[in-house]
C-alpha cells in the first residue's frame, strides 16, 4: 500500500448537497458540504492529501471540481438546464483529472441526474450508488478494497 495513495486506484465523485457550511470566505469543496455522504468521504480522506486528489465533487453551480477547489456557500439546484450546461464541461474535466491521477475504478455517489452529467466514465469499473445514505456499508467496502484508510 503506497503511503500517499498516488498510484493507480479508485476515484470518488460525490454530488454536492443542499446542506453547506455558511461561510463568506471560499473553502475547499469537500469541506463545504455537510450533508449527503460528503462527511463520510471527507472523514475517510482526512489527513491523506494523496487521497483528497482522488475525490471530485460535482456541484450544480461550479461543475466538476477537485476536493480542494475553493468554493463559497451558494444555492443552485441541479435543474435540467444546469445539467445540460455541465454535461458540456464535466466529462472533459473528468478525463483530464484521470490523466493526472490514473484510476481503474470509479465510485459515483449521486442521483441519476448528476450521473448523466458525467456521461460514461473512462475507467475499467464504475459503481454508481444513487442512494448512498442507505448504503454506507457498501461505500466503506469499496473504499476498503482500494486500501483507503
Amino acid at each position: 500500500m503506497a503511503a500517499e495513495h498516488d498510484g493507480p486506484g479508485g476515484v470518488v465523485v460525490v454530488a454536492c448537497c443542499k446542506e453547506k457550511r455558511v461561510t463568506t470566505d471560499p473553502i475547499p469543496a469537500l469541506d463545504l458540504y455537510e450533508g449527503w455522504v460528503v462527511p463520510l468521504i471527507r472523514d475517510r480522506v482526512a489527513g491523506h492529501g494523496g487521497l483528497r486528489n482522488r475525490v471530485l465533487v460535482l456541484s450544480a453551480l461550479h461543475g466538476l471540481v477537485t476536493a480542494d477547489a475553493l468554493v463559497s456557500t451558494y444555492e443552485q439546484p441541479m435543474t435540467e438546464e444546469r445539467a445540460r450546461v455541465l454535461a458540456g464541461t464535466a466529462p472533459e474535466v473528468l478525463r483530464r483529472h484521470l490523466a493526472r491521477f490514473p484510476s481503474c475504478e470509479a465510485l459515483l455517489l449521486m442521483e441519476p441526474s448528476y450521473a448523466e452529467v458525467l456521461g460514461p466514465v473512462p475507467v475499467t469499473r464504475t459503481r454508481l450508488i444513487t442512494d448512498p445514505m442507505e448504503r454506507h456499508a457498501e461505500i466503506h467496502a469499496v473504499l476498503d478494497s482500494w486500501s483507503w484508510p
